[in-house]
């Protein structure tokens, strides 16, 4: 890559004028300022014990150089410490020869590492909503970027299908469902259920209202309503195996699952392993025999095990109640140990909300303590809430922002936007319906992905749906629009390679454009190193504007030398290609037309 070729330069520079051992990998070089001309820019403050000159001076001496010695520095300028560096135009014609002639994906080869990705992880008493989408997108995305990178990677999901905040909703439908049937309901599955939970919520705080009236401490009558009770005996009668309660857990999370798995293939989500929390919540307590052993773990005089993380700047953790039962940290240690016999990775990424951090922290503290050999690669990708202009979502009261109907809103959304633009015209039904659901998804991932994960962000429908700005659709409508593009120069037979010597001077949005795409390996490697998909959403953003100017200032067929005009279709070929790769890398499609 050129930016490499730049890099072996100025290291020789280095050797020729200063007689200094620069390597060429650590030379860093950074995209030179819209105001400034250059393509590359060159920081010499660092480097000035070596030069022994004003910064002014040495960027000059360096540039002289670099101009002098090699055939790819056409100019430069020096702007007090900072020397931008301008490519010939010929440099630039010859890296998308190559780049085209090699059938450049910008994929990395395969590293040998193994990562598994945990995300979705739902529970099996409510339809997932808005905050799943987050961290659904954000875990297929991560892996896409991961496997992009080299990685052989794993995607699995942890449903969370037993406890009592599932046994609220058997309860409920126990004592009001007249056995109904989702078929009878007219509902998903999911949300069958998910209308039991609000019902369980809405009765046991009619209770609580009760209780206190009576005169008790609101409290002591959170603990002592009667559903709330009668959901701890039935975990217990489920735990202990009890005929009635599995049959009727087993058919009311067979339903929750027929209904997660529409909404899946909805979002275009899928998973190589399912694991189920009734499979894995008794793992663990071997670990903490494990962990008194090695003396990681102490005993309390009620006979709680805990973990002492003082030395880490964290406080004493239980891992075992008193009585022999597990907490949550319990079955996660044995969980740990159980995925990486099924797939021993290298790496293995949680998506959880960032309300976890904690819990991740102190987990992955103790499997080093257990000396497990893959604890370093431990990593908790953890993220912000998701806001919608009326506010933050809740589930018991029924006042979720639900992931279907969000999802189908974004669809009618797409398809009235879509209509108003007239940016349908000649397209059959099912082409047009298929259009609508590509935008709307499009528009929700990408408005989703585009935010640094670390941050709470606020989901705006209708802005997430403009064809112009920061959005998916403004994307899609670039690919649709090249796409186009491509289509005329095929039908007017244009040339499909060119002559790089014959091609004429470039315009700067050509330089713009050709540059831009040769970072792409770059944001690759950056989304992947920080496990972040709003590396290759700005990326793929920056892409689609940069074409955008090029397709505005240059006439692409207005030219009538052969080879520039085979140029400039390549050119909009590879960006073309780079836009689905990268869009794909977030689980979005583009449209070939619209």
């Amino acid at each position: 890559m050129l930016d490499k070729k730049i890099q072996e330069a100025l290291s020789m520079a280095f050797s020729k004028l200063y007689n200094h051992e620069l390597p060429a990998s650590e030379v860093s070089l950074q995209p030179t300022r819209k105001e400034f001309e250059g393509s590359y820019t060159f920081v010499v403050f660092p480097y000035l014990k070596v030069t022994k000159g004003k910064p002014e001076d040495s960027g000059a001496q360096i540039g002289d150089w670099l101009k002098a010695n090699t055939d790819f520095v056409a100019n430069f300028n020096v702007v007090k410490g900072f020397l931008n560096l301008e490519v010939s135009d010929h440099t630039w014609v010859e890296t998308l020869s190559s780049m085209d002639a090699e059938n450049f994906t910008g994929t990395l080869s395969a590293n040998g590492e193994k990562v598994m990705v945990e995300f979705s992880s739902p529970n099996t008493n409510k339809p997932l909503h808005l905050g799943h989408l987050r961290n659904n997108f954000l875990g297929d995305s991560a892996a896409r970027i991961l496997a992009a990178n080299g990685y052989d990677v794993k995607k699995v999901n942890l449903v969370n299908d037993r406890g009592v905040h599932i046994c609220k909703s058997m309860l409920a439908y126990q004592k009001m469902g007249n056995n109904e049937t989702p078929v009878e309901a007219g509902m998903k599955g999911d949300h069958l259920i998910g209308k039991y939970y609000v019902k369980f919520d809405q009765m046991y705080k009619e209770e609580i209202n009760e209780l206190v009236g009576d005169g008790a401490d609101p409290e002591v009558a959170k603990k002592e309503a009667p559903s709330i009770k009668e959901a701890q005996e039935m975990l217990q009668k489920w735990e202990s195996g009890d005929q009635e309660t599995v049959a009727l857990w087993e058919k009311m999370n067979g339903w929750v699952y027929e209904g997660f798995d529409q909404t899946y293939k909805t979002m275009g989500i899928e998973f190589d392993t399912m694991y189920k929390e009734s499979n894995t919540y008794l793992l663990g307590k071997e670990l903490v025999e494990e962990g008194l052993k090695k003396e990681v773990f102490f005993k309390k005089d009620d006979g709680s095990v805990w973990v002492d993380l003082s030395d880490e700047g964290m406080d004493e953790k239980l891992v075992l109640r008193g009585d022999g039962t597990a907490v949550y940290m319990t079955q996660d240690m044995g969980t740990c140990d159980m995925k990486h016999k099924d797939f021993p990775f290298d790496k293995s990424v949680f998506v959880v909300g960032n309300e976890q951090d904690y819990h991740f922290k102190v987990l992955f503290a103790i499997m080093k303590k257990l000396g497990r050999s893959y604890a370093e690669g431990l990593y908790h990708l953890s993220y912000g809430m998701v806001d919608l202009p009326s506010g933050k979502m809740k589930s018991r009261e029924g006042t979720v922002v639900d992931a279907d109907d969000l999802l189908q809103e974004m669809f009618n959304t797409a398809e009235k936007h879509t209509r108003e633009l007239g940016k349908i015209e000649g397209m059959e039904n099912a082409e047009a319906e298929q259009l609508y659901k590509t935008l709307g998804l499009g528009a929700l991932k990408y408005f989703l992905l585009k935010v640094d994960p670390k941050k709470r962000m606020l989901f705006n429908p209708q802005e997430s749906i403009e064809f112009q700005g920061h959005t998916g659709p403004f994307i899609q409508y670039t690919h649709a629009r090249i796409s186009a593009i491509l289509r005329r120069g095929k039908s007017l037979e244009v040339k499909s390679t060119f002559n790089p010597a014959e091609v004429g001077e470039l315009n700067k949005r050509e330089v713009d454009l050709i540059f831009r795409i040769t970072e792409y390996t770059k944001a690759l490697r950056e989304a992947a190193k920080e496990y972040s998909p709003a590396v290759i959403a700005q990326y793929v953003y920056d892409l689609a504007k940069d074409y955008n100017g090029f397709y505005q200032e240059v006439p692409i067929f207005n030219e009538s030398n052969k080879d520039t005009l085979a140029f400039r279709i390549a050119l909009s070929s590879m960006t073309a290609k780079l836009i689905k790769q990268g869009m794909s890398l977030l689980g979005i499609e583009v449209p070939e037309r619209m």
